[in-house]
């Protein structure tokens, strides 16, 4: 089978959610309002609130919630056969995590850019809220310290995406400061900003950069990894017009053009290049190597990112909500964010299940359970762009490299911030202030303890990463249970939330006992994961309990008037 028949079924299906499933959910569901005073505006501080144009807040949104999570998720799961893979990308993007980031955003912006943990406490309850900031804790903690090390093993791995990696930071502080200051049009900025990174990817392949075996009395990989939470931690600090919000746009722009070159690639070396690809992985793989988990409930959190994620959630909530100019704009801004990285997560199905030449290449790769990952996306797709565009490999492997590093990285500082409101929401609930600044250092002294935990190669950062599926699809459910009782209250459907909530928190659930028994295997034991996984599972039934107690309360309770949110005197958090 061609890929371009997977491709095609992927887009159409994307393009029927964006200007129809997502248009029902603006106007019937969530009832975007245009004359809606976001806070952006109310509360515009020029740091963390600022009204933003829905490009480049779209920009900000894609490259944060998509990571390299996106990446190491589909190309994992398609060791189950190419079909399953693609089904939840799909049709995931647009029934769960399409109606859940737009509806995140919509949530924090009717309740002044509250985060979500903010938001239980208010449509949950107080215990709920309490309970929920733990889990949210341990996913930004997994996020940040796991994204560390798997942005320094592609800096090591493929040193040719050095330069575009760091000169990328450059780049967005030129364009933060012609759109914001010199205030020039957005298009040009544009284009130049986009040929300039991709400039920068050129050099990177001319010049690969490797570090020697000592830097600053460091080896290479604990240099980088010193780097990015240093970056970090800069970057959290900084107001977002500064690197945030033109760093993330312009990396969007330039890794959507990766994305065309890569689809590009799959229909010109179908139509018009000797060497034809094929779909060489099973449709359904009924010869899983031995140790393979099932499929089901597997799947539904080895592909969180990409079908639906409580990351993104977060992201909604905790930035994306503080800039958007009007409330219309979310369903731009999360719908179409979310079908953005469905469209990543189709291109790594199709570069690792039609990369390969032959059945036993993919099969050497696909040899056991985890297998694959990044490395297979780079290496299947650069030879997809080799072979259908002409575009050399060492060059194919650096640009798919440099967009999984973009990701991750853009993932990471963003993720410090949002792990910095926690802190802060953590103190504000122990009735104690915590500045920006104490809290970041929190928040790095947290993460680089995890991440050398286990020695300065940064193993550490992954130590508790296989709870990440789970756990993040967990706080999907727990998202789309606030969803719920707001739509309730006001009286709108609760359908398009509680469908996706009872079906996502069934399999985390079932997949996070899976892991129980598997954590506790008494030849193998990990108490440590044992314990944390114990943790996450109590704490996502009380808070489910109670939501569903607050779902029967909006049940009985008089509607909500449309316009309520309006006159709200939430108090501001200290942000």
């Amino acid at each position: 089978m061609s890929p371009v028949v997977l491709m095609l079924i992927g887009l159409v299906i994307f393009a029927l959610g964006f200007f129809v499933y997502s248009k029902y959910l603006a106007k019937r569901v969530y009832k975007l309002d245009e004359n809606f005073q976001t806070p952006a505006h109310e509360l515009n501080d020029g740091v963390d609130y600022v009204p933003t144009n829905k490009f480049i807040l779209w920009g900000h949104h894609f490259t944060s919630v998509a990571g390299a999570a996106p990446i190491v998720g589909p190309a994992i799961a398609v060791i189950w056969g190419w079909l399953p893979a693609l089904l939840w990308v799909t049709l995931g993007t647009v029934f769960f995590a399409g109606m859940h980031d737009m509806g995140a955003l919509w949530a924090s912006v009717r309740n002044k850019g509250r985060s979500i943990g903010a938001l239980s406490g208010r449509y949950i309850g107080k215990r709920g809220a309490n309970l929920f900031l733990v889990v949210i804790f341990l996913l930004l903690l997994m996020v940040i310290a796991a994204f560390a090390v798997v942005i320094k093993n592609l800096l090591i791995g493929t040193p040719s995406a050095v330069i575009p990696t760091w000169g990328a930071i450059i780049v967005a502080l030129l364009v933060g400061v012609a759109v914001y200051r010199m205030k020039w049009p957005l298009v040009p900025i544009t284009i130049v900003g986009v040929v300039t990174l991709y400039g920068l990817i050129i050099l990177g392949d001319m010049f690969p950069v490797v570090l020697p075996e000592q830097t600053l009395g460091m080896s290479p990989g604990t240099f980088w990894i010193v780097a990015l939470f240093v970056y970090g931690a800069i970057a959290s600090l900084l107001p977002v017009w500064v690197l945030l919000q033109p760093r993330d746009y312009i990396n969007g722009v330039q890794l959507f053009v990766g994305l065309i070159l890569l689809y590009g690639a799959v229909l010109v070396g179908a139509i018009f290049s000797d060497v034809k690809h094929n779909v060489v992985a099973p449709m359904i793989n009924d010869a899983v190597p031995a140790g393979t988990p099932s499929l089901v409930p597997l799947l539904f959190v080895t592909i969180a990112c990409g079908a639906i994620s409580g990351f993104h959630g977060m992201v909604s909530s905790g930035t994306s909500s503080k800039q958007l100019d009007k409330e219309t704009d979310a369903r731009f801004v999360g719908y179409f964010g979310a079908v953005g990285e469905g469209l990543l997560s189709l291109g790594t199905i199709l570069a690792v299940v039609a990369g390969f030449r032959t059945v036993a290449e993919w099969e050497n790769v696909y040899s056991e359970f985890g297998a694959g990952g990044v490395q297979a996306f780079v290496d299947g797709g650069g030879m997809l762009m080799q072979d259908g565009i002409g575009l050399p490999a060492s060059l194919s492997a650096t640009v798919l490299a440099t967009m999984a590093v973009l990701f991750a990285a853009t993932t990471m500082d963003t993720g410090m911030r949002l792990l910095r409101f926690v802190v802060q929401e953590i103190g504000e609930a122990a009735k104690i202030k915590i500045g920006k600044v104490p809290a970041t250092l929190v928040v790095v002294i947290v993460g680089l303890g995890l991440t050398f935990s286990q020695g300065l190669d940064g193993s550490g950062g992954l130590r508790i990463w296989p709870l990440f599926g789970t756990t993040n699809q967990l706080m999907a459910a727990l998202t789309l249970s606030i969803l719920a009782v707001m739509l309730i209250r006001k009286r709108s459907s609760p359908w398009p939330a509680l469908i996706p909530l009872v079906f996502v928190f069934v399999m985390s659930f079932w997949a996070a006992i899976e892991q129980l028994s598997t954590f506790a295997d008494p030849n193998n034991p990990d108490w440590l994961l044992f314990a944390i996984d114990l943790v996450i599972i109590v704490v996502s039934i009380w808070v489910i309990i109670e939501a569903v107690l607050a779902m029967r309360r909006a049940a009985l309770e008089p509607p909500e008037p449309v316009d309520a949110d309006a006159s709200l005197t939430a108090v501001r958090e200290t942000v």
